[in-house]
């Protein structure tokens, strides 16, 4: 492991990865400004502070008789676990926290990692995603899409008692509201009663936890922490120039998640940009898994990038993306809420997007990205994400 990780980190930092450019231009990062000129050890230290999680091998093969390494086939849903790892940073440890090498664990920060080693029994393993995915028409070792691994981290949550996020896919380009606050207090009576069942008329898109309705009584007065993911196509086969201002704007929001996407079947995950260029976490490289020590800590050195961050020119990205948020609270959501409208007036300038008012019979926030088709059968095929080799269905 020492070797590995001697080649890993000191061999890349040196050889393959360009330094930070010195420039005046803002450092966004998850929602969070930097000066490059003043800041670069700032901008290192959170960039590293951020779950990384790359291809591995070596560890006991999904499904009993699988794959023992995902190389090849696993980096979107490694991209999918890491802008989920970035959700439960910020619900136990929170934004500000930060990662140095050879401190001691905190309790919150073990079990965060334990949920995401390679082995059937984590949360949040490949091997649990790459089993939930077999709903979703994929087999093992097959390659997800944005879309797919959104909807299989949504099913995997329920089953998390720990954090208790609600997680929710908005598919359309649109987040009804009235969804949301049903997803995040179930507790509370939407005309079903609190904890309703199912089939009494309340939206229950992550299921009712048993013994949700017994939370304590300070965490039933708030909600359950959401984790808003929303897929989109910013353009056919190249991204479209009129989205790049508000997908940028979304790197500033202080609910951002950040983005999972990348090039054709080369998924990253994107943290924050500078200039024109996009600053992203790269799970493409392979090594060996990871067993907890005999005191029960994580060798956690391998799941920090800590080298200079990889960047990417925005415009060479896929314009199949998935856009991920995290509202701890439900004044953090009705803050999104707000400046997303805000980001929708001022790029009224840009064509053919979709009206943050036009939603029907429940109040609504269209996040200013897509084409507004009026076509409703081309509008279904314009948001088929189930184009997993990034290639959109002719229209």
């Amino acid at each position: 492991m020492d070797v590995y990780s001697t080649l890993t980190y000191d061999t890349l930092r040196f050889g393959e990865f360009e330094d930070f450019p010195e420039t005046s231009d803002p450092v966004w990062i998850l929602g969070k400004e930097f000066n490059a000129l003043t800041e670069k050890e700032d901008i290192f230290s959170d960039v590293t502070s951020r779950l990384w999680l790359t291809y591995r091998k070596n560890f006991p093969p999904i499904g009993g008789t699988g794959p023992t390494s995902d190389t090849g086939w696993g980096c979107m849903l490694r991209c999918g676990q890491m802008i989920l790892g970035e959700a439960l940073i910020c619900r136990h440890l929170g934004r500000d926290w930060r990662w140095v090498r050879g401190q001691p664990q905190k309790e919150e920060y073990i079990s965060i990692l334990n949920a995401f080693l390679d082995k059937k029994d984590s949360y949040y393993s490949l091997h649990q995603i790459a089993q939930m995915g077999v709903g979703e028409g994929k087999s093992i070792g097959q390659w997800y899409g944005p879309n797919t691994v959104a909807q299989v981290l949504k099913k995997l949550a329920v089953f998390d008692s720990w954090s208790r996020l609600a997680v929710h896919v908005a598919m359309d380009n649109t987040v009804v509201i009235e969804e949301i606050k049903r997803l995040c207090m179930p507790w509370l009576d939407y005309g079903g009663g609190a904890c309703a069942d199912p089939q009494g008329g309340m939206s229950e898109p992550n299921g009712c936890l048993e013994g949700a309705c017994a939370l304590a009584e300070e965490e039933t007065a708030l909600w359950k922490p959401l984790v808003l993911l929303i897929p989109l196509r910013l353009g056919l086969s190249d991204i479209n120039e009129a989205y790049i201002e508000t997908l940028k704007q979304c790197f500033q929001l202080p609910q951002s998640l950040g983005v999972i996407g990348g090039k054709p079947n080369s998924a990253h995950y994107f943290i924050g940009y500078v200039g024109e260029e996009l600053i992203y976490l790269d799970p493409h490289t392979t090594q060996p898994a990871v067993e907890p020590g005999e005191d029960g800590q994580v060798p956690d050195d391998t799941y920090h990038c800590q080298h200079p961050p990889c960047r990417m020119h925005i415009c060479q990205i896929d314009p199949s993306i998935a856009v991920g948020f995290f509202c701890r609270t439900e004044d953090d959501f009705d803050d999104w809420c707000a400046r997303v409208r805000k980001v929708c007036r001022t790029n009224t300038h840009t064509h053919g997007l979709l009206n943050p008012t036009d939603v029907t019979l429940s109040e609504g926030v269209s996040p200013p990205f897509l084409p507004n088709f009026f076509d409703s059968d081309r509008l279904e095929r314009f948001f088929d994400s189930e184009d997993e080799e990034f290639e959109i269905l002719s229209l």
